[in-house]
């Protein structure tokens, strides 16, 4: 958990959570009550402020057994995970082999209170393209903490990728 606080812009202030900061793990991290039309308010705010890259290459998951991490890890993966068997890294696609990824990526802003981005935006690109998408998150406190790696199928990126650009356009608007 990171530390969150309010920007002073108009957005933020209006919809920042009301309850209390809670110290955990000397962190902070909201725990807040908000109707949906409030966290969708907020959420705007946060896409309209987030960093976003779209790659340009194609990705896909490759998979090796966990006793071969040393030899197989590939340094320019964007993503390594875990399970009880295998290791998985999400690394450029070099040929036709395996299910192929379009993929996106969030830094958020420093002190913005971006609970909920995940499970938000994932239902609504379901709602609005009929994809499933995957994320992969990670920590940089130099970037203002979380960052998320988002990956949608190729046959649908071009969609996706304009319903990310309303959603910004969107907050945009509701920040002003």
């Amino acid at each position: 958990m990171w530390l969150v606080f309010a920007h002073a812009n108009a957005i933020i202030e209006r919809h920042r959570p009301k309850s209390p900061l809670f110290l955990w793990h000397n962190k902070f991290m909201y725990v807040s009550h908000e109707t949906i039309e409030q966290t969708m308010q907020r959420l705007l705010g946060v896409i309209a402020q987030a960093e976003i890259k779209i790659y340009d290459k194609t990705y896909l998951y490759e998979e090796f057994a966990l006793n071969d991490l040393q030899r197989n890890l590939k340094p320019e993966a964007l993503a390594l995970v875990r399970d009880d068997e295998v290791w998985s890294q999400l690394v450029r696609a070099e040929d036709s082999a395996g299910e192929q990824f379009k993929i996106f990526s969030f830094h958020f802003a420093e002190n913005l209170d971006n609970s909920g981005f995940v499970g938000w935006l994932a239902t609504h690109l379901k709602q609005k393209t009929g994809t499933g998408v995957f994320v992969v998150c990670g920590q940089n406190s130099r970037r203002g903490g979380i960052f998320d790696y988002w990956g949608c199928p190729l046959e649908v990126a071009e969609t996706v990728l304009s319903e990310v650009q309303n959603l910004v356009e969107k907050g945009r608007s509701v920040c002003k």
